[in-house]
């Protein structure tokens, strides 16, 4: 299985406003998969197994794109997006208890690019942009910001990171 090909089923969404790195858009309701750590050693690889036939039907599911996350005092979180043709009807069950599926509602967020290896300090940078330009565009925020890999760790050019987080628009 091939993870993050150029091939790989994207989350989707709509662009409604563009300019610089910045976007604000509508994603589309999606399942996903996730787990929760005190912190992230080993939560791609709890989703992995998961979509590597960890579960009740052992059933092999696509990598998709974007992997999210999000960090705050209690731990850290990953999702894994699962394909479009799935959803809370035909979705095999994970056999961990640490993986859980629901349906995100998807809805409209305020979103920063960013290039290279992401790491705290680039996410930091790229948090205190987006919230600026949210301060500006008189945008309320809903929730946390989460971060969004694109890429396979083996990627080494032109990788593509994101810091979203939902607003009223």
């Amino acid at each position: 299985m091939s993870i993050f090909s150029q091939k790989t089923e994207t989350h989707s969404y709509k662009t409604i406003f563009s300019k610089n790195n910045f976007e604000i858009r509508d994603y589309d309701p999606v399942m996903k998969a996730r787990t929760f750590s005190k912190t992230d050693n080993n939560n791609f690889m709890k989703l992995f197994r998961y979509i590597s036939g960890n579960n009740q039907e052992n059933q092999k599911i696509a990598m998709t794109t974007p992997v999210y996350m999000k960090e705050d005092k209690k731990g850290s979180m990953m999702e894994f997006v699962l394909p479009a043709k799935f959803n809370e009807t035909n979705t095999s069950k994970p056999l961990s208890n640490e993986v859980e599926l629901y349906m995100d509602d998807g809805g409209i967020f305020a979103t920063i690019s960013y290039s290279g290896y992401s790491n705290p300090n680039k996410r930091k940078k790229y948090t205190a942009e987006l919230k600026e330009i949210i301060n500006k565009m008189n945008l309320d925020k809903i929730g946390d910001f989460i971060y969004l890999s694109y890429d396979s760790p083996y990627k080494f050019y032109n990788r593509r990171n994101e810091v979203i987080v939902k607003v009223n628009y």
